[in-house]
């Protein structure tokens, strides 16, 4: 079975940042966009098919925290990770409370990014199978078939 590729959006405010792991991420084979702000990767979540977020816990205007709640109020089963380059523990745990899949610090080391998005994606595909499942057993239910 040929595996898909995951697509990550990163939400960050800092464009360097944003371009040189994007550049990174795609040339390790995943799809990659970007927005600079939470509201930005909010319009870019009801655009395109992604399946893990990267966001800046800190950004002007709306911060992390309001962006990830608000993406796991209107896409669940995206999973998102938090990065923050200010070892705010308290809002990382405040993060991991709303639904946010796991947190880094930044500067994050590569290899630790690559799995913890790999097991991001793992979570979302294992998820969105399960809720197939239940609504072909809904469905058979309401056939008469089951």
């Amino acid at each position: 079975m040929m595996k898909m590729p995951i697509n990550i959006l990163i939400v960050d405010d800092e464009k360097d940042f944003v371009e040189m792991l994007s550049m990174r991420l795609e040339d390790a084979g995943y799809r990659v966009c970007s927005a600079f702000t939470g509201a930005e990767g909010l319009e870019s979540l009801g655009r395109a098919e992604i399946d893990v977020v990267i966001l800046d816990i800190r950004m002007p205007g709306m911060d992390g925290i309001t962006a990830l709640k608000e993406i796991k109020r209107l896409y669940p089963v995206v999973e998102v990770l938090l990065l923050t380059g200010h070892g705010a523990i308290e809002t990382a745990i405040e993060g991991l409370k709303s639904g946010a899949f796991d947190y880094l610090l930044k500067p994050a080391k590569f290899d630790e990014l690559l799995l913890k998005i790999e097991e991001a994606g793992r979570r979302k595909a294992e998820q969105e199978e399960r809720i197939r499942k239940i609504e072909a057993r809904a469905l058979l239910r309401r056939s008469g078939d089951f």
